[in-house]
């Protein structure tokens, strides 16, 4: 009997230790789950708890275990496995963050009134069957931002407790457990009220994971955001930020043009055209949307030719132009038309509104730019071409945007053979834009050689090189110039390096030859042009009698 009143009594206590905590705080262990962050080779990078602040899925937990991490999955405490979708927003310094999962949650409320010192309030770690609540007391508490609150507690708590939620006896979440030497708790508020902005992609904390960010809220911050991601992530990731930009805001015609590109790209064209045929009856702009579909063909036309879907057409981008100019009559409209009209061969048409748009708000050095590419087209008199080309310059200084309109001069001038009017052209463009390809200092040294400006001619080659340095005709070229010159050491060096980048290459030999030869090395030079002349320079025969 004594054994039996011993076994009662220790149920008793068990029971007595698992209704210590409030019903609230014991409801709260449904909303807490367990979040596992993994490499790209799939391994666990860290696992930490959190727990669900909505029904649609949002949730809190720390930030450290993202760190890293190319893919994350919660665990709820019906033991379902759910991935994370992306991050919502997330602070390094307080190890706090908030991200979503595509699924329905039970939401734990957020206390809406600080807990003091000296106030009971309950661990609750997850647990898929019964959570092993553990009631502590608030040492202190120190606020920060103003008007956060960060909780400190004497007693110490299981490591593998961080993340888990501190509850009042309300049963709302005061704050995050985290152990740094001691227990303490980010105020959950905190952690709550996390976001993204259109500017969140340059955020050092966010760089360092590769999990998605969430979209911003608002559609400029989004498309923002998007701009700014569109060089920084895979074309897949890039094509889910379109997907929600279309979930988040179904009237903007932005998100169907970027997916729509992605599937072009895909070469899934029926898909993009339905999606763009959606965009434009959702669309609030829908002059936005016919542009939009008529750039979507122009660019596909372009880089992919019109005989891969033969739906999409010259004609129908410009028929979707004209959409958009007939809804709201923008010259951006226009000169899109004038642009397709351009690439389809009606040059004549394409200059005549080029040349309309410059009477219009759109007034530009581009316009003119364009307008002298059709006069050319047109086989009209250089001199006309000329003109056009000096208002772009002209235009294009007034608006601070000149520097490609100084090249584009430069260029034709080198075509007409005025090398040193063409020098000058690149000289401005040299000293405005940044960076500059190794061609242009190729080109410019190419005007300089034909006026015998030798020095900065070597300059430029030079400068040719060391931006392409894996080039060998370009330093074939330099080896050329350096043997007119007579620097003939410095020649066989370069035509050694031109060799030594293409073996089969004939002009590296052949240079090199001529070289050895000035500098007195018959030997060299005799097995070096016969090298040349195997590998196909008819050049190389004549050279040779001259050495023998």
């Amino acid at each position: 009997m004594k054994k039996i009143n011993m076994i009662m009594m220790g149920l008793m206590l068990g029971a007595s230790s698992l209704y210590a905590q409030p019903g609230s705080v014991q409801k709260l262990a449904k909303s807490v789950f367990t979040l596992t962050t993994f490499n790209q080779k799939g391994d666990i990078i860290a696992s930490t708890q959190g727990v669900f602040i909505d029904n649609k899925g949002t949730a809190i937990s720390t930030f450290k275990p993202f760190v890293g991490a190319v893919k994350a999955s919660v665990v709820d405490a019906s033991g379902k496995s759910i991935p994370v979708e992306a991050i919502m927003g997330a602070d390094e310094l307080y190890d706090v963050a908030k991200f979503r999962i595509n699924a329905s949650t039970v939401a734990a409320p957020i206390a809406t009134k600080e807990s003091a010192a000296g106030d009971k309030v309950w661990l609750v770690p997850y647990s898929i069957k019964k959570p092993a609540y553990q009631q502590e007391d608030i040492s202190s508490v120190e606020k920060f931002k103003t008007t956060y609150n960060y909780y400190i507690f004497s007693n110490s708590a299981p490591e593998n407790a961080v993340g888990c939620p501190f509850a009042n006896k309300n049963g709302q979440v005061i704050g995050l457990m985290h152990s740094n030497g001691q227990v303490t708790a980010i105020d959950a508020n905190y952690a709550k009220q996390l976001k993204v902005t259109g500017l969140s992609s340059l955020d050092a904390a966010l760089r360092e994971t590769t999990i998605r960010t969430a979209l911003p809220d608002t559609e400029n911050e989004a498309m923002t955001m998007m701009t700014l991601k569109k060089g920084q992530t895979t074309a897949d990731v890039y094509a889910k930020y379109s997907d929600e930009f279309i979930s988040k805001f179904p009237t903007s015609a932005f998100g169907y043009k970027e997916k729509a590109a992605y599937l072009t790209d895909k070469a899934e064209y029926d898909a993009a055209a339905k999606l763009m045929e959606e965009g434009i009856k959702k669309s609030a702009a829908k002059d936005e949307a016919h542009s939009n579909y008529a750039d979507l063909i122009y660019q596909k036309i372009i880089y992919k030719g019109d005989s891969v879907y033969k739906d999409w057409t010259l004609d129908k981008a410009i028929a979707e132009a004209q959409k958009a100019y007939e809804i709201k009559a923008q010259p951006i409209y226009r000169h899109q038309e004038a642009q397709i009209n351009f690439v389809k061969g009606e040059y004549q048409k394409a200059y005549d509104t080029f040349m309309d748009l410059t009477n219009t708000s759109l007034l530009s050095g581009e316009l003119y730019f364009e307008a002298a590419q059709a006069k050319k087209n047109l086989k009209a008199p250089a001199k006309e071409i000329e003109v056009l080309l000096d208002s772009a310059v002209s235009v294009g200084s007034k608006t601070g945007m000149v520097a490609n309109y100084y090249l584009a001069r430069g260029e034709f001038l080198k075509e007409q053979g005025e090398f040193r009017r063409a020098i000058q052209d690149y000289n401005m463009y040299d000293s405005i834009a940044r960076p500059v390809s190794p061609a242009f200092f190729y080109t410019r040294y190419q005007c300089e050689t034909k006026l015998r400006m030798w020095q900065p001619a070597l300059l430029d080659i030079a400068r040719t090189c060391y931006l392409a340095p894996k080039e060998p005709t370009y330093f074939a070229e330099w080896a050329s110039l350096d043997l007119r010159v007579k620097r003939y050491d410095e020649g066989i060096s370069a035509a050694t390096h031109c060799i030594e980048l293409a073996p089969e290459y004939a002009d590296g030999y052949l240079l090199l030859g001529l070289l050895q030869k000035e500098k007195g090395n018959k030997e060299e030079a005799i097995k070096n042009l016969k090298k040349a002349q195997e590998l196909g320079d008819s050049r190389a025969g004549e050279y040779l009698k001259k050495v023998k």
